[in-house]
């Protein structure tokens, strides 16, 4: 596995890469690796030819300073996962590689990133769409892998690929949990004991709420689940609304999606860790 760190580097390795003949898949990440990542680097393994893994904590994403201050960073550990699940390269650049000036690009991501995560984080949508836009430019992967568990981000990034005209396809990878059912994610560390032994009720009560779906109302069951985790002295929920998996539109009726099983989209704090989770309602 190459370990590359400028952008010039990168395009070269690459394009030797499909000078070979093959084929490109990236998983961009912000590192802190776990199984969850993993398992789209498997992915990515198994459709292309050669993998290229992105570790990179992107400063334009955060709208809150102590969030990206305490995101972990575990770079030697990170790199030890990508070698051993056989990634060709693995790109880590500074910040001062992946902005040599600052990106003032506004993105028209519309109605996909003017709810949940857009109204909570402001700015965070386009920072995310900033920094991929860059690494499909420097890459230009034939495949880019998504997990389910950031549900909105994908539908943000299939209008950046629209607006900017990347051919790559886009794929998404189904969540991967602990044991307990907790959405595997590199905030999971920043839990206190006691609230890890909670934080798999996130999952639990939204697995429950599947089963109310078939004979209650949509705003019954959504207000349930609000109710049910708030319960809990460790939870604060800060949204939750089940939406079209594609339009990302809140609903007021199941059989309002025109696009697919609706899809609960949580966010929930879990003492003060943000957690995020969905389920589909494949009623």
């Amino acid at each position: 596995m190459k370990i590359i760190r400028s952008v010039a580097q990168l395009r070269d390795a690459v394009a030797s890469l499909k000078a070979e003949g093959k084929s490109v898949g990236l998983v961009p990440t912000m590192g802190a690796l776990h199984a969850g990542h993993i398992s789209l680097v498997d992915r990515a393994r198994a459709e292309n030819g050669a993998v290229v893994v992105s570790v990179f904590v992107n400063p334009t994403q955060f709208n809150n300073p102590t969030d990206l201050q305490t995101y972990p960073r575990t770079e030697e550990a990170d790199c030890e996962k990508l070698r051993a699940a056989g990634v060709d390269i693995a790109f880590i650049p500074t910040v001062e590689e992946m902005y040599p000036e600052p990106d003032t690009r506004v993105f028209d991501l519309g109605q996909v990133a003017a709810v949940m995560e857009g109204p909570m984080r402001p700015g965070h949508f386009n920072g995310v769409a900033q920094v991929v836009s860059k690494l499909f430019s420097f890459v230009q992967p034939d495949r880019a892998y998504f997990g389910e568990k950031d549900f909105q981000q994908i539908a943000v990034i299939r209008r950046m690929v629209e607006l900017e005209k990347f051919p790559i396809e886009i794929v998404d990878c189904p969540i991967c949990r602990e044991a307990d059912g907790l959405a595997l994610s590199s905030r999971n560390v920043r839990l206190t004991p006691e609230n890890r032994k909670v934080a798999p009720n996130i999952h639990r009560v939204l697995a429950e709420s599947v089963d109310k779906a078939k004979t209650e109302s949509l705003p019954q069951v959504k207000q349930w689940v609000i109710d049910t985790l708030n319960s809990y002295p460790q939870f604060e929920v800060e949204y939750y609304e089940i939406v079209d998996p594609l339009t990302m539109q809140p609903l007021s009726a199941w059989n309002e999606s025109k696009n697919g099983a609706p899809v609960g989209c949580i966010t929930c704090y879990c003492g003060d860790v943000r957690l995020i989770d969905n389920i589909k309602y494949n009623l």
